[in-house]
């Protein structure tokens, strides 16, 4: 009963894609089957998928984003063309799948991978050395959203700009103490170091970004400006001490939704009173959501960000205040993501093959579709991104530092 389901379901999906998609929708792609034969779906296919078997068909039932990465990310078929031109066809395909998911639900299941397979997919991510993040990200290593002042600057130069962007809305002073929670390779520490004069401590997770940032720190000659930690935010201690400043940029995702009341009051005490935090992160566009729509979130959950959760703006002003932070400026930077995911992805495509000598295929594979995938994500409104400066709201001499106008930020 099994094998006549499968073969039901592989005639529906192409019967679907042959007689109910390329008609109508007029979809950039070509689909070369398994007995030689080619169809177009569209007038100027800028897509190929090679199709081995008719067991391929499967993962186009529906065709969710997280079945037809599933299958490409395992080798189950061959895609040809640019990243970007990959994730719009398969974004559109899942737009229209849309009403498939109940009527072929029950005909088969996805295909599913036992727990090893699935612990290999997922070291596949934390275990990616830094030469392979060094490949297509800026000189500085910047993992995280760049700011294009006029929208013309190179990748690092909206890196260095974002940086600044940062350090400049926290008015950073000589001597300050910065704390930035979840530092990276140590880029915003170095820079407040070198260009605001603050004395930075920057803690992270990650055993290899630690690694590297304490180097990059020692190679500056800022070991006695700066320190970087292999440590937990939560083992921070407010009462034994505390910074001028706070940053955190792309961390809170990892935070989950729950646990935000918990982070926002740990950042609170950690702030001396007057004291300010930028927070800088990826938030969801759907307020019931908390994440990404057409089967994206399940994706990445599974292959990249085990446990993400995105939350709406909202929610995250709503407990940042219920934490004791005022916030004073809201910007949304979401196209500054688009266009900064959209540079990494040219250059993954760029350095394919000297990326494909320091990873394995599957994980060129995973980021070679998640790079392309968020860049669609943020340039369709999917989700966003947003830099939200709060205070540690107090009383007299400690009340609100900043000026009455935000025009000090672009001074």
């Amino acid at each position: 009963m099994e094998d006549a389901s499968s073969t039901l379901a592989e005639h529906s999906a192409l019967a679907w894609l042959l007689d109910g998609m390329g008609p109508r929708h007029d979809i950039p792609l070509r689909l070369a089957l398994w007995n030689g034969a080619q169809h177009d779906l569209g007038i100027s296919p800028l897509v190929t998928v090679r199709l081995p078997s008719p067991r391929a068909l499967r993962y186009f039932l529906p065709p969710s984003l997280d079945n037809l990465a599933e299958g490409y990310v395992n080798g189950h078929f061959e895609v040809q063309g640019l990243a970007k031109d990959v994730v719009d066809v398969a974004s559109r395909l899942a737009h229209l799948g849309v009403p498939m998911r109940g009527r072929f639900a029950r005909l088969f299941r996805p295909a599913r991978h036992n727990r090893a397979t699935d612990s290999r997919a997922i070291e596949h991510h934390y275990d990616v050395s830094n030469a392979f993040y060094g490949l297509w990200l800026d000189p500085q290593m910047v993992y995280s959203c760049a700011y294009f002042p006029h929208g013309t600057e190179t990748l690092a130069q909206a890196q260095t700009a974002k940086l600044d962007h940062i350090l400049t809305k926290l008015m950073l002073q000589p001597g300050e103490r910065l704390l930035d929670i979840g530092c990276g390779w140590g880029a915003l520490v170095i820079r407040a170091a070198q260009k605001f004069g603050a004395r930075a401590v920057g803690i992270t997770l990650s055993n290899r970004q630690y690694e590297l940032a304490h180097q990059r720190v020692a190679q500056a000659g800022l070991s006695e400006q700066v320190e970087i930690r292999l440590q937990d935010y939560r083992d921070l201690d407010g009462r034994r001490e505390s910074f001028d400043k706070i940053a955190s940029v792309g961390m809170f995702e990892h935070v989950g939704l729950n646990h935000l009341p918990d982070y926002f009051s740990q950042v609170c005490a950690l702030l001396k009173d007057g004291g300010l935090v930028l927070n800088h992160g990826i938030t969801s566009t759907d307020p019931g959501s908390g994440s990404a729509p057409l089967g994206a979130a399940r994706f990445i959950d599974k292959y990249v960000f085990p446990n993400g959760e995105l939350p709406h703006i909202g929610l995250a002003l709503r407990d940042m205040q219920s934490a004791g932070l005022e916030a004073l400026d809201v910007e949304c930077l979401r196209r500054h993501y688009a266009r900064t995911l959209s540079a990494w992805t040219q250059n993954f495509e760029d350095r394919c093959d000297s990326i494909r000598t320091v990873v394995d295929e599957a994980t060129y594979r995973i980021w070679r579709i998640y790079l392309a995938g968020c860049a669609h994500a943020f340039s369709q409104n999917w989700v966003s991104l947003y830099q939200v400066l709060a205070c540690k709201a107090g009383t007299g001499a400690h009340l609100n530092p900043t000026p009455w106008s935000r025009r000090y930020m672009y001074n």
